[in-house]
């Protein structure tokens, strides 16, 4: 079904920490993996860097479009040859990822705000009404539910216990909570708390760390095994969305208008990028040498992981709060301006650009070919490679 903001498709050529809470890598592989073709978890995999081991699609065409009936402002999974998304209502939607129709639906009691992740044999949902919900992906049928004391507005990531292998799912709660559940039962293997409401996913550095930020405006680091405190690492505002990660850098926006590099086996922030008084509300994605992050000033900002200094940044006609997409030879990003861009990832200049005509919040996916977006007016945009 086309969407009704959808007026002559053409080639071109808000989370927050709210209130505070007074006190009372490449070796974590996801769950039974899927086709390396799949987006099965947010940004592409634990170590959350967004990026694409394939080339961006050269001359994108709109393969299908599915109207979600309400605004969609999470990020989608593409597996089991499904494109998984939920909307502002609580409700997800399995959409077959060749013709763009619904398989089954799903409704929780608040709004889906950020993206399930999917094994072989479960999907695990996370809903604002406080509850992670493990589905079969097939049919939409629960298995298990966990709830917690608030809502979860980040999307769980998929690992191994580094020991026995046994399938674990780690989620952050706006509780402040981190959480490792046996991704089978449901049953709680360990639990860390902080101070502080959680917005992000938490990352996995070397298959050992669970690496994530907080409104508590700190850099946590755990231990995957065990989830006992490694070390904290300051920074001067609140971390409202997902960090990114390569190596043993960890890169974060924040609330004080921040792009921060962190080292993380140092313990200590390598640098601080800032260029105008707005703030970064996407998390970052990496290319080898460079990581991209959107920001309310209506730009893509490139950055050098090594120095923090500015590489480019492209101007947009509205804010930039998705997170980009890296490919081999390009970033991928949405605007509130309603356009998908493509840009060169060592230049900046523009490879394409796309109108779909409604606001683009949510972050990109990519899987089985196709670029994956959704908009503020509740379309869910398929594009892929014409021909």
């Amino acid at each position: 079904m086309l969407s009704r903001g959808l007026i002559g498709i053409g080639l071109i050529l808000s989370a927050g920490c709210g209130k505070t809470k007074t006190a009372s890598s490449e070796d974590a592989q996801p769950v039974s993996a899927t086709a390396s073709t799949s987006w099965s978890m947010t940004r592409g995999g634990p170590d959350l860097g967004g990026r694409i081991q394939a080339p961006v699609p050269r001359n994108p065409t709109m393969k299908w479009t599915f109207d979600a009936g309400e605004m969609v402002s999470a990020e989608a999974a593409i597996a089991h040859g499904r494109v998984y998304v939920g909307n502002e209502y609580g409700v997800l939607f399995a959409i077959d990822n060749d013709t763009g129709k619904q398989v089954w639906r799903f409704a929780t009691e608040d709004a889906i705000t950020a993206a399930p992740a999917v094994s072989d044999t479960a999907l695990f949902l996370p809903s604002n009404d406080g509850t992670l919900y493990a589905l079969d992906p097939d049919s939409g049928t629960g298995i298990w539910q966990f709830s917690t004391e608030d809502k979860i507005s980040a999307s769980p990531v998929l690992v191994n216990d580094p020991e026995s292998g046994d399938a674990w799912v780690l989620v952050n709660g706006y509780d402040g909570a981190t959480r490792c559940l046996d991704a089978e039962t449901g049953n709680v293997v360990w639990v860390y708390e902080t101070m502080d409401f959680i917005n992000g996913s938490p990352a996995v550095v070397d298959g050992r760390f669970v690496v994530f930020g907080g409104c508590d405006a700190q850099l946590h680091v755990v231990n995957l095994a065990d989830g006992s405190l490694v070390r904290m690492i300051p920074t001067e505002a609140q971390v409202i969305n997902s960090i990114a990660t390569r190596g043993a850098m960890a890169y974060c926006g924040n609330y004080a208008n921040q792009t921060v590099g962190f080292d993380i086996a140092e313990g200590k922030v390598t640098w601080v990028y800032q260029d105008r008084n707005l703030p970064f509300y996407s998390s970052p994605g990496v290319s080898e040498e460079l990581l991209f992050i959107g920001s309310r000033d209506k730009h893509l900002h490139a950055i050098d992981q090594d120095s923090g200094m500015a590489a480019w940044k492209y101007r947009t006609g509205a804010r930039v709060e998705g997170s980009p997409i890296v490919f081999d030879d390009a970033v991928v990003f949405g605007s509130d301006d309603g356009r998908v861009y493509a840009l060169n990832l060592d230049s900046g200049e523009e490879i394409w650009k796309l109108d779909l005509g409604e606001g683009l919040s949510a972050s990109p996916a990519f899987g089985y070919g196709n670029i994956v977006i959704s908009g503020e007016d509740g379309t869910v945009f398929a594009l892929g490679e014409s021909g």
